[in-house]
């Protein structure tokens, strides 16, 4: 519940506080005294937008600050967490306006943005203004009267874990669909690529290995020539290195007992000539290997070009690159297999929490129409109690596809004058007749649904008498669990108050200001008795007015 509002610097307002209570308070006070800059104040703390114009003295800043009582909430515990704010059990939110038209906002003392004090606000207070038709013209609002009546939180919240699967795997779905649709157009290239790359087979490093193989056979003859040449030197001359080296090793190991050093010479000497007759041997194997192959030297061609033209193709300069592609298009292939069996599972699964979700949906369908006869005739009863006895409300269930809140579309049709037109409550129901409408069906689902403090703002407006006087019952029986505050010109419904608050216009200085002051048991007779019978109130009225009180 709001506990207190504090005003400076807004319109009239130079500055004022107001300490609300439970129960029915009811605010009363002349045309233009400033009853709704009250509501208005009240709204900036809520969120709504404000500029400079809202300032009364333009030198200094308008600040707002609300008092509210929680009640224990797991909603709201949950929006305290949310947002990173201390949760206690009495907070205050303030609004600070500059002359400048810009603004900010604090819970707590902690600074916030406009969308999270509208959040919060949601769960603090239900404030329904004369001609504010966007709440119970809402299908949200809507909805959540029908589910409040069927008991269906438990089903809903089921229903909503459920659909957000539905909803995440159905986009994994068509992620994944839509992977596949890249993919098929890229199916038969990848294909070819690949095919390309495994007809040819390529081993490890195999292009630069025919590579130098493609440069022996082609100078096979010369190199053959060099080899021969080189052997003949060291073997086959009339003097040739091999047998030279042999007879000087001779000649020194005859002088070996003559020196202590030639020993060691002539050893290394000898090592020096196998290591020569071992490089003659070699030459002579390597040389009758190498032979011009003609054939050889085609096939080598051939494969060259066809491994060049792939590197070419594909921006690469190795063997090792393309066997690498050649994997990579491979994984690329086994993933279009990967991507149709996901699919396959997904749809599966996508179909059967469905079928849970459309089951659940069922169910609270059921439930909402069971409730439908019984809402319809209480609010039809209210609304003949509160003046409007020709005026029926009807609700309308029609099937819609599945989301969050089940498979159905909700409307609430009305008809004003029994003449069984019903359209949407927008178009023919007055801003009065939306007032009590929203009394009526706020009192039939108060208990069920979680509502914040109440907030009424001219709800009377076209009716008197005896319509008043049910309205005021209505209301006093709502406040009994809820926190009613109501601006009202009837006294029917101002005798019904817990606390009275009379709204009033001062002069102060040189300008007109706004108060508030609480009213005792002789004031609110006083009040109540002009409202009956105007400024000098009769003896009658003031009677009257004490009936109406005690009564």
């Amino acid at each position: 519940m709001i506990s207190k509002l504090h005003i400076q610097n807004y319109a009239i307002i130079n500055e004022l506080e107001i300490q609300f209570e439970s129960g029915l308070n009811i605010i009363t006070g002349e045309t233009g005294a400033g009853k709704s800059i009250l509501m208005g104040a009240l709204n900036l703390i809520l969120g709504q937008r404000a500029d400079s114009t809202v300032l009364q003295d333009t030198q200094k800043k308008c600040v707002i600050e609300g008092s509210f009582k929680l009640k224990e909430s797991e909603l709201l515990k949950l929006f305290f967490t949310d947002n990173d704010l201390d949760y206690e059990n009495e907070i205050v939110i303030r609004r600070e306006i500059n002359a400048n038209g810009k603004s900010r906002s604090f819970i707590n003392d902690t600074p916030v943005n406009l969308s999270q004090v509208k959040q919060l606000g949601i769960h603090l207070v239900d404030l329904h203004q004369q001609f504010d038709t966007l709440e119970i013209n809402s299908e949200n609002f809507q909805r959540e009267v029908l589910d409040a009546l069927a008991e269906n939180k438990s089903h809903l919240l089921k229903l909503k874990q459920q659909f957000e699967n539905y909803t995440t795997v159905k986009h994994q779905l068509h992620e994944l669909k839509a992977a596949q649709e890249t993919a098929n157009k890229e199916l038969d290239y990848n294909k070819f690529l690949f095919s390309e790359l495994e007809e040819l087979a390529l081993k490890e490093n195999e292009l630069e290995l025919i590579d130098a193989e493609l440069k022996l056979l082609n100078n096979a003859e010369s190199i053959k020539m060099q080899l021969s040449a080189v052997y003949g030197v060291l073997t086959q001359t009339d003097q040739p290195i091999v047998n030279q080296l042999k007879s000087l090793n001779n000649k020194l190991k005859t002088l070996n007992d003559f020196h202590p050093e030639i020993s060691l010479l002539s050893q290394r000497l000898n090592s020096s000539l196998i290591e020569i007759q071992d490089i003659a041997d070699e030459l002579e194997r390597i040389e009758g290997n190498v032979k011009y192959d003609g054939e050889r030297i085609a096939v080598i061609n051939d494969r060259l070009s066809a491994g060049y033209k792939l590197l070419k193709k594909h921006g690469l300069t190795t063997t090792e690159q393309l066997l690498q592609l050649l994997q990579d298009l491979q994984k690329k292939l086994d993933g279009y297999a990967d991507i149709s069996s996901s699919i396959v599972k997904l749809e599966i699964q996508e179909k059967e929490i469905y079928d849970d979700c459309i089951k659940t949906a069922s169910l609270i369908s059921k439930n909402r129409a069971k409730q439908i006869d019984a809402f319809t005739k209480n609010v039809n009863q209210l609304l003949a109690q509160v003046g409007m006895p020709n005026a029926r409300i009807k609700v309308q269930l029609t099937p819609s596809a599945l989301n969050v809140y089940g498979t159905d579309t909700i409307d609430f049709l009305f008809d004003a004058n029994k003449n069984n037109k019903f359209e949407p409550l927008g178009k023919v129901a007055s801003g009065g007749e939306l007032s009590r409408l929203m009394l009526s069906i706020k009192s039939l689902v108060a208990k069920k649904l979680s509502l914040p403090t109440l907030i009424f703002d001219e709800i009377d407006t076209g009716i008197s008498g005896e319509a008043a006087k049910q309205v005021g019952i209505i209301m006093k029986e709502l406040s009994q669990a809820h926190q009613l505050i109501a601006i009202t010109h009837q006294a029917q419904i101002a005798a019904r108050a817990t606390t009275h608050y009379f709204v009033y216009k001062e002069i102060v200085g040189d300008k007109i200001a706004t108060g508030v002051r609480v009213l005792n048991q002789d004031e609110r007779i006083t009040a109540i008795a002009k409202m009956l019978s105007g400024e000098k109130p009769t003896a009658a009225a003031l009677e009257n007015a004490k009936e109406m009180m005690l009564n």
